[in-house]
């Protein structure tokens, strides 16, 4: 039997919720390109709770423990003595949420013998050392396309938020004041602007689709390029580099996966040469861009504004200049975690599990490290390396 441990975030401030908003949520059963839905045998959980926090244990605890497997979910995952390092030496499988991530360090590696298995719940396992899972020989899976179109419509909202100035106008409200001309000095229409996106994968792709209704120019630059057929349908203008694109661009939204050779692609260098009073949206991931650049960048002008849910690390420390810098639209990592994708993501972790304890192969879709090499979706969106240099930062977030 093996020991599971499984890292959440924790539970609300006011406790684990008795009832919810809404009484169900809408059944999605395919993605746009026809990859189905997760389909594990069953279910221990109602589609629409809260299942990404601890007590919510992506509803696996029945499940696992039936079978006889030891089940351990915690929020404690940062520093030398956190219940994270104390349970790695005898767990075969570790399963974390991108928003509040297990960094698998190979320092964690090499205290975890048994580590057999490591499950991302939900997309993009950049917090996990790549290579270090090569090197060992553990399988690396996450829960591919889940929660890609959750985070689309996140970008769609940070980019008219940011640019039609909604945060410090909703503020003035709060604050009982009909400032309309404080509010509108820093307000414009998208219409007519030119949009772009650093890669247009699951989640570019579907931002791009969402976006061309409003009546913008489009660009994107990819390793891999689109179909003639979808530039045409969505009048795309494809740059070979980020620098092409980012020259002509009123809003770049950056949806790649982070890995060492996107790692501080936004930096200082990069930023001088987008056009004054850019703005940028980052839910890819927070290490592709230079914290301290992004936060000069806004101070000087050179750019108009910056949103984004993810940072490095996470949690954020409290100093974290992102938290304090002018004109921005921050949200701690909630795009992919709605209630909608999460019902989609623990049912995907149900399936990987069950696939892997009756030993019948992962859906390729899901792989991102096997057998000792890149795989799968891994193969298609990363290069070897490791890119969790630094994450030890996280644990200031209790004490900063």
């Amino acid at each position: 039997m093996a020991k599971i441990v499984c890292v959440l975030y924790d539970d609300p401030v006011d406790g684990y919720p008795k009832t919810y908003p809404r009484d169900d949520i809408p059944k999605i059963n395919a993605y746009p390109d026809g990859q189905t839905t997760p389909r594990p045998k069953g279910i221990d959980f109602k589609p629409g709770e809260l299942l990404g926090s601890v007590s919510g244990e992506l509803g696996l605890r029945r499940f696992l423990e039936n079978a006889g497997h030891t089940f351990v979910v915690t929020s404690d995952k940062d520093g030398k003595d956190s219940r994270l390092d104390k349970e790695l030496p005898d767990a075969e499988i570790v399963i974390s949420q991108p928003f509040w991530p297990a960094y698998m360090t190979a320092e964690r590696f090499a205290k975890a013998p048994k580590l057999k298995l490591v499950v991302t719940a939900g997309i993009g396992s950049d917090h996990t050392d790549l290579q270090a899972a090569m090197d060992r020989g553990v399988t690396v899976a996450e829960v591919t396309y889940c929660n890609s179109i959750s985070v689309s419509e996140h970008i769609v909202m940070m980019i008219l938020s940011l640019v039609r100035n909604y945060i410090p106008s909703y503020q003035w409200v709060v604050r009982g004041g009909w400032n309309i001309a404080d509010c509108v000095t820093r307000s414009y229409d998208i219409e007519g602007m030119h949009i772009g996106t650093v890669a247009a994968g699951r989640i570019g792709l579907a931002a791009l689709r969402r976006l061309k209704p409003f009546d913008v120019k489009l660009h994107y630059t990819d390793r891999h390029r689109l179909p003639a057929g979808v530039e045409k349908e969505l009048d795309l203008t494809f740059h070979p580099n980020v620098e092409s694109m980012v020259r002509v661009c009123d809003v770049v939204t950056i949806n790649c996966p982070l890995h060492p050779e996107t790692e501080n692609m936004f930096n200082a260098q990069l930023i001088s040469k987008m056009k004054r009073g850019a703005y940028i949206v980052n839910t890819a991931r927070g290490k592709i861009c230079d914290p301290n650049a992004i936060a000069q960048a806004l101070e000087s002008g050179q750019l108009a504004g910056y949103a984004g849910d993810v940072w490095f690390p996470q949690p954020a420390p409290k100093d974290h200049p992102w938290r304090s810098m002018p004109h921005h639209g921050m949200t701690p990592h909630i795009s992919g975690t709605s209630l909608s994708a999460q019902a989609r993501y623990a049912a995907g972790v149900r399936e990987i599990l069950e696939c892997w304890f009756d030993k019948r192969p992962i859906r390729n879709e899901y792989l991102i490290v096997d057998g000792g090499k890149l795989a799968g979706a891994g193969a298609h969106s990363y290069s070897a390396g490791n890119a969790t240099r630094g994450s030890e930062e996280a644990a200031r977030f209790k004490t900063s």
